[in-house]
């Protein structure tokens, strides 16, 4: 077990927030200030990291984007209601296990079970083997309130001590900390206790100007003009009671297909015919439809 009083290791991904701010530039990730302090003081302090917000603004992509900057491989968790301890660290590869005990029935109960509870027989999940690695690791668990209330108790033994116990094999500690990252999109409240292992940040929608950025860096043949009226439009639509807003991946989206129609200008034509990219909804389109106003 750790000592609480332990100095924390951090994972050496970067050596200031500047550092975090041009390193994930160079990796497609566009970081405001509060995001590049908050990634820094995870990276340095060596604590998890709870991002939550509303479904596509970036959350999982800044998770790929610090793994693609510490040249660290990602180690994604995706939950989902029922998902449980087998899917989440770790299972016994149980029909391995049959023919192991099958082909050594000659042998004593004590001998095969010594054998069989081996690593051979070992099925690592994503918690297990990013807690095993060796080399810089970015561990994403990614909707976590989507899971049940009971998996954070898992999490809890994970994120305080970076170990997990299985019975067969004892207590297996990192030897290197990954970095971890949290999503969530407050579809559940997360419990205090996971709370309070972690560093928080909340990542909303990008204001206008930085979203312009953004979509001129991953569309770059997007004229300057037509960015600043696509990301107006997005802002309306946002602004709109719908029943999903647009994400940012969706702006992108948008931008991309007024490229490939050649469109010059975003008149009411256009923005009609192309709306099916950025809303996915029958009735959330109907409602652009009669309440937008293109100026």
């Amino acid at each position: 077990m750790s000592d609480d009083g332990a100095q924390p290791t951090g994972t050496g991904f970067f050596t200031s927030v500047d550092d975090v701010s041009a390193k994930l530039a160079e990796a497609g990730y566009l970081a405001s200030p509060a995001v590049a302090t908050t990634v820094f003081l995870a990276d340095r302090l060596g604590k998890p990291l709870l991002v939550e917000g509303p479904a596509g603004v970036g959350k999982t992509e800044l998770a790929k984007a610090v793994a693609r900057v510490g040249g660290a491989r990602l180690v994604r968790l995706q939950c989902y209601e029922g998902i449980d301890e087998s899917r989440a660290l770790y299972e016994w590869n149980h029909a391995k296990q049959l023919l192991r005990i099958t082909a050594g029935r000659d042998e004593t109960w004590e001998a095969a079970r010594t054998d069989i509870f081996g690593e051979e027989f070992l099925l690592t999940r994503p918690l297990l083997t990013a807690i095993r690695g060796s080399e810089p690791t970015v561990l994403l668990i990614d909707e976590t309130d989507k899971a049940d209330v009971e998996v954070e108790g898992l999490l809890l033994e994970v994120l305080s001590d970076f170990q997990v116990t299985v019975p067969e094999l004892g207590t297996i500690t990192a030897t290197r900390r990954p970095f971890v990252l949290l999503t969530s999109n407050a579809t559940r409240e997360l419990s205090e206790a996971l709370r309070r292992r972690c560093l928080f940040l909340h990542l909303d929608f990008p204001d206008a100007r930085l979203e312009q950025r953004i979509v001129r860096l991953k569309v770059p043949g997007l004229d300057e003009v037509l960015a600043e009226s696509l990301v107006k439009v997005v802002g309306a639509l946002r602004a709109m009671e719908l029943r999903k807003s647009p994400s940012v991946a969706e702006t992108i989206d948008w931008a991309r297909t007024l490229l490939a129609l050649g469109a010059d200008t975003l008149d009411e034509t256009v923005v009609r015919d192309s709306l099916g990219v950025i809303l996915k909804h029958q009735d959330d389109v109907l409602k652009a439809s009669r309440q937008l106003t293109l100026t």
